[in-house]
């Protein structure tokens, strides 16, 4: 089961606070000419039944990417507040449900209604992409599976965010459960955004490309009834990859075996360092002091002692200028 709320955001990390930079910039980015937008996708009608995350966070990129998005919605329900929305994140989020959906058209339909149904076929018939995030079994019960898609609208390319794929569609999971199977979850602290279901909105999103794109090159012929499963778990274990080849876990350069790409405690804060360059690791080794005698060197029990004790007598202020001066990557934060 796809169509979940999400979780509260946890609180944005704390500004850096104001530092001289070395030299002062000609202009600033707010001064300098917009790149123009890439808009793809104008022309392109799209649909979308998907309800919470995965699917809005979809149809937001395809919206910017130029597509005529269409959202659909139930009915909310009897018990809440007047003009509620029928997807849930309107009840749960009403903020992120506004982001969500800025530049997409909403429209109310019962699709339970023999009238609802039919609306929506009417939508359809002159669309280009369904995208949805139900079980295949809801899907079935309203007249939504592939074959009858096939057959009622076979110029639509149907793009189905589910949690896993194949059979394993119908089992219930949620972000968190995706993130464990991937060996995402450690200790007993939730992750701190919804990787799967921002994942997946990635992937449904390229999936539509991929439609569009067999279209654009073959004709209309090679994307009628083209159907792509997005699955969460799937998702998941993408973003798995570097920590299944090794890079993130403890003996990994990314994974903390690597000094100059870890988060260390300042005098009143932490810092996050991304030196792993070796020019960057040569940059950082000058400015604590330490020998830099190429990159064994960042991995020597000795060079995490001396970062630490370096780190931990600097304040935040004082690594930004450094950083600034230096040419280091690292970006400071406050206590915990």
């Amino acid at each position: 089961m796809t169509n979940r709320p999400p979780r509260s955001p946890r609180p944005p990390s704390e500004p850096k606070p104001a530092s001289a930079p070395a030299s002062a910039p000609t202009s600033s980015p707010a001064s300098m000419p917009a790149a123009p937008a890439l808009r793809p996708l104008r022309g392109v009608r799209i649909i979308s039944l998907a309800l919470n995350l995965p699917g809005p966070a979809a149809l937001m990129r395809l919206a910017a990417m130029g597509a005529r998005c269409l959202k659909i919605e139930p009915p909310a329900p009897a018990a809440a507040p007047a003009g509620s929305s029928g997807d849930p994140m309107g009840q749960y989020n009403p903020a992120a449900y506004a982001e969500l959906h800025r530049g997409v058209r909403r429209r109310t339909l019962d699709l339970k209604t023999e009238r609802g149904r039919a609306a929506l076929a009417r939508e359809l018939a002159g669309s280009d992409v369904l995208l949805t995030s139900f079980r295949p079994s809801a899907l079935k019960k309203l007249g939504l599976d592939r074959a009858a898609l096939r057959r009622a609208h076979p110029q639509l390319a149907v793009v189905c965010i589910v949690g896993a794929p194949g059979a394993l569609a119908e089992a219930p999971g949620h972000d968190l459960t995706y993130l464990a199977e991937a060996g995402l979850v450690t200790g007993l602290d939730l992750p701190p955004t919804l990787y799967a279901d921002m994942a997946g909105a990635l992937l449904a999103s390229e999936a539509v490309l991929q439609a569009v794109l067999m279209r654009r090159r073959a004709g209309a012929s090679a994307a009628r009834g083209a159907y792509v499963e997005v699955a969460l778990s799937e998702a998941a274990a993408w973003l798995a990859l570097p920590r299944h080849w090794g890079l993130t876990m403890p003996r990994g350069a990314v994974g903390g075996a690597h000094a100059g790409y870890r988060v260390y405690a300042c005098s009143d804060g932490r810092v996050a360092v991304a030196a792993l360059e070796p020019h960057f690791a040569a940059a950082l080794c000058a400015a604590a002091g330490v020998a830099f005698e190429g990159m064994a060197t960042l991995f020597a029990p000795a060079t995490h002692e001396r970062l630490a004790a370096f780190f931990a007598s600097r304040t935040r202020r004082q690594l930004d200028r450094l950083a600034s001066q230096h040419d280091i990557p690292l970006h400071t934060l406050g206590q915990r």
